[in-house]
């Protein structure tokens, strides 16, 4: 079972498809939780109880493992906007160096801002007992995604190359 969390359906979507689609090329069969799950699972909070019993549906059903990507943080950077300081040897002095980055006191776009998510991927092993045990997790930075399907892309890229080389799956 592949789950994307995230308010953004549009996303989630197209997050579940193509990394389902990418496991299943792996002959691993793999469902998205957008297809599983009732629609009326992701619309409130719920109860361990029946988080519980929507896990007892997927094992009845043959499902044993759960792929689970979640955002765990955004991060606002800034990197500066001027000449690099390993090629302007005028830096050696107080002067020039004072001179190439006095710019950040009156220029506004001399420093670039952008966003980093960290997105944390955890695979569970479910149990019958009603008990699931962490088999891997992974941490990805994605910076300033701009285009969602260029951005799901380097994802789940980054995600199997991950698994194969913890030989979770086999290349």
């Amino acid at each position: 079972m592949v789950i994307g969390v995230t308010p953004n359906l549009e996303a989630r979507k197209a997050f579940e498809f193509q990394l389902a689609n990418a496991l299943n090329a792996y002959k691993i069969n793999t469902m998205q939780s957008v297809v599983a799950f009732e629609s009326v699972f992701h619309d409130a909070k719920r109860t361990e109880a029946e988080i519980k019993a929507q896990v007892d549906t997927l094992l009845s059903v043959g499902y044993d493992t759960v792929l689970m990507s979640a955002v765990k943080g955004v991060n606002e950077k800034a990197s500066y906007s001027s000449k690099s300081a390993k090629t302007d040897y005028r830096l050696r002095k107080f002067i020039g160096y004072y001179l190439l980055y006095q710019e950040a006191l009156f220029n506004q776009d001399y420093y670039t801002r952008y966003k980093v998510y960290t997105i944390e991927t955890s695979l569970y092993h479910l149990e019958k007992v009603g008990r699931s045990n962490l088999v891997w997790t992974g941490f990805y930075d994605l910076v300033d995604p701009t285009d969602m399907k260029e951005t799901i892309d380097l994802y789940v890229k980054a995600v199997i190359k991950a698994l194969e080389k913890e030989h979770i799956i086999e290349k």
